[in-house]
């Protein structure tokens, strides 16, 4: 692949990890996935927003730093590319959303501080999906913890990320997913492998599938 380490994104429910997991499939690339299962704090903030966001941000924050600190400066001679289904960036993204305005600024401190140390993805893969279609995969997969997010709160991520990405100095591959199955069909995965083979320059790229 033209991309050493290519970060996949997208609201709850867009599908990031099964097509990360599917591309290093593919690719014999490591993998690096987001570890948030165990984290005491996810149940409590759908229940609790407000009380819960600042606690949840911050365990986010330091967990996926560790996380990517250790995985990524690590070369690997059989696996020459990363995927990842995530950007650290995400942190900033989901605190802004649901952070007051003096926490926010605080926890911008700390994050300001520790990104320098982190290498940014040679492409970003978006899977825009309306927070309808999303809703109805979280509902799938049945989490207990997520039966309490709306699609208001999935509209209010879709527009985080996006106010972000126009800001961003990286190659954006935004991809509308909603009428395709690349979990599914091995057709639609194909469109995506071949998309991910070509060179963006800096930007979004939107692409309809």
């Amino acid at each position: 692949m033209k991309n050493r380490f290519i970060a996949i994104e997208g609201i709850i429910g867009s599908g990031k990890t099964s097509l990360s997991k599917l591309i290093a499939e593919e690719y014999n690339a490591q993998l690096i996935l987001e570890t948030f299962k165990d984290n005491p704090f996810l149940p409590l903030f759908y229940k609790e927003q407000e009380r819960y966001s600042f606690p949840l941000e911050m365990s986010f924050l330091a967990e996926r730093y560790h996380q990517l600190q250790l995985q990524l400066p690590v070369p690997n001679l059989f696996q020459a590319t990363t995927i990842a289904d995530y950007i650290f960036s995400k942190c900033l993204i989901f605190a802004k959303t649901n952070l007051k305005d003096q926490e926010f600024r605080l926890y911008q401190q700390f994050f300001d501080i520790i990104t320098k140390n982190l290498p940014k993805p040679d492409l970003i893969v978006y899977l825009h999906l309306s927070p309808e279609n999303a809703l109805k995969n979280i509902h799938k997969r049945a989490r207990s913890y997520e039966q309490d997010i709306s699609t208001d709160y999935l509209q209010k991520i879709q527009e985080g990320y996006i106010a972000f990405f126009k800001q961003l100095d990286l190659p954006i591959l935004m991809l509308d997913t909603n009428n395709i199955d690349f979990v599914n069909k091995k057709e639609d995965l194909n469109v995506i492998l071949a998309l991910l083979n070509q060179e963006y320059g800096k930007g979004i790229h939107r692409i309809i599938l």
